[in-house]
């Protein structure tokens, strides 16, 4: 005869596997299960114009995110011809020069690259947080890629670690994310172009 503990671990047992099965059925498809039905921007460069506003100030570790960033825009195959690159004084000015690049409707993505370090005082909160919501104002204003790759770190070595170190070079994902949006954009702009029923599959 089982007794109620046993009846209990039974219990258990079968909440267990009902959560399992919930939560495979609720689960996210993974990008391969998906990728031949989605519009995905391509990762070539080629024949992209791309800005690159980069902050002077913490400039030992912006330095070297723009180091990546070019690094990765020769490796995509984005034309010397085709980048520019400006310093402004630091992480807050940035989405003014984004603002200046996007507006010039020569660029088909803006990378801002920038290192903001936490001090001693507030100083930290208002710069990251605005320098945020500038960027992402500029993005939506201008309906142009607009990229975030600022660094936001509690001391130097966590930002030298994202700067080419352990952590890899957020200047290298930010110009990755700019040409897979612009790619992207220019997608769209064909699909809506396109005349109604002749969509297809784009890949």
């Amino acid at each position: 005869m089982a007794s109620a503990d046993d009846s209990r671990d039974v219990g258990l047992d079968q909440e267990s596997a009902r959560r399992s099965a919930e939560m495979q059925t609720h689960r996210l498809p993974a990008v391969e299960d998906v990728e031949g039905e989605a519009l995905r921007g391509s990762a070539d460069g080629t024949g992209l114009c791309i800005a690159v506003v980069c902050s002077r100030f913490n400039g030992h570790v912006t330095g070297l995110l723009l180091a990546g960033a070019l690094a990765e825009l020769d490796r995509r195959g984005v034309a010397e011809a085709d980048r520019v690159v400006a310093w402004v004084p630091g992480a807050f000015e940035l989405p003014l020069g984004a603002m200046a690049m996007a507006g010039t409707s020569r660029f088909d993505a803006v990378v801002c690259l920038g290192a903001v370090i936490r001090g001693e005082t507030s100083h930290y909160d208002f710069v990251a947080g605005q320098c945020a919501a500038g960027i992402q104002r500029v993005q939506l204003d201008t309906k142009l890629p607009v990229v975030f790759g600022v660094l936001t770190t509690e001391n130097l070595a966590q930002a030298l670690q994202r700067a080419g170190g352990a952590l890899g070079n957020k200047g290298t994902e930010a110009v990755a994310t700019a040409i897979e949006m612009a790619n992207l954009l220019g997608e769209l702009a064909s699909l809506a172009a396109a005349p109604s029923g002749a969509t297809g599959k784009v890949t």
